[in-house]
C-alpha cells in the first residue's frame, strides 16, 4: 500500500498530481495549521505572459488556525473576478472550452469550509484527468492529534497499512529513512522531471498552477506528463 500524504493546496502544480497519481491513497492534510504566504489559498496562472496570482478569499484566515477552522469568503463578485481573470488568461487556448467549466464549478462551489472546498476542488481535477488513487481526509482518521510532524505521518501511514510513503522532494529535510525502515515503511522521494509545452508564446514559464498544463495539453498529454517523475529511496 502506497500512501502520500499532503495540505490541500488551490489548484496545485503538476507535481502535486504527480504524487497523488503515483500512490494507492492519498490523505488531504487538512487538520494541520494553515501556512500564510503557501500554496493552501492561491497559486499562479499565465496572464499577459507573465505569471499572475489568483486567490481564494477566505474569512478568518490565521497561521494559528487548522486548515480546517477556516472558512471561504463567498461573494459573487469575487468569484465573477477570479472567472474573469481565467478567461482572460486561456480564453484563447486549445483546451479552454474543455477545461474551463471544471474552473467554474470549482469557484462556485458553495462550499465554505477552505478544507473541503479545496478537497472538491482536488477530486474535480483527480477525476477529470482518471486518477485511481483514493482520497481521504486527514481529519477523518482516529488519531493521534497530539502528535507533530514525523510522528504523526508515521502514525497516518500505519492507520492506513502503508508498507510505503511517498513525499514530494521537498520535504527531505523533514523525513528520515531509518525512522520510517525501523517502522516497516519504505520511504520515497518524489522529484518532477522537466515539463515544457507550448504555451501561447515562445517563452516557457514554469511552475504555474494545473490549470496552465490542461488549458495547453490534452487529457492524454497531461496523463503522460503525469509519469515524468524520478523517485528518490535510500541508497542499498
Amino acid at each position: 500500500m502506497k500512501v502520500g500524504i499532503m495540505q490541500p493546496y488551490f489548484l496545485p502544480y503538476i507535481g502535486y498530481w504527480q504524487l497523488m497519481n503515483a500512490v494507492d491513497r492519498y490523505v488531504i492534510y487538512d487538520d494541520v495549521n494553515f501556512i500564510k504566504g503557501g500554496w493552501i489559498h492561491r497559486n499562479r496562472i499565465l496572464l499577459g505572459g507573465e505569471a499572475k496570482y489568483i486567490n481564494v478569499p477566505m474569512l478568518g484566515a490565521s497561521s494559528f488556525k487548522k486548515i480546517n477552522e477556516i472558512m471561504v469568503h463567498h461573494e459573487i463578485a469575487l468569484e465573477n473576478k477570479n472567472l474573469r481573470m481565467l478567461e482572460n488568461a486561456y480564453g484563447k487556448a486549445p483546451y479552454f472550452q474543455e477545461i474551463f467549466p471544471i474552473l467554474e464549478r470549482i469557484i462556485r462551489n458553495p462550499e465554505e469550509s477552505l478544507a473541503l472546498y479545496l478537497a472538491d476542488s482536488i477530486r474535480e481535477i483527480h477525476d477529470y484527468l482518471e486518477m485511481k488513487s483514493e482520497l481521504v481526509l486527514s481529519s477523518d482518521l482516529k488519531k493521534d492529534c497530539s502528535k507533530r510532524g514525523q510522528e504523526k505521518v508515521l502514525e497516518i501511514c500505519k492507520l492506513l497499512q502503508a508498507d510505503t510513503y511517498y513525499n514530494a522532494i521537498g520535504g527531505q529535510a523533514l523525513y528520515s529513512f531509518s525512522d520510517f525502515k525501523e517502522n516497516g515503511i519504505t520511504l520515497k522521494f518524489l522529484k518532477t522531471g522537466e515539463i515544457k509545452y507550448q504555451q501561447f508564446g515562445d517563452k516557457f514559464v514554469p511552475g504555474l498552477s494545473i490549470v496552465d498544463v490542461l488549458m495547453f495539453n490534452s487529457k492524454e498529454e497531461v496523463r503522460k506528463q503525469l509519469q515524468n517523475y524520478t523517485l528518490v529511496q535510500e541508497e542499498e
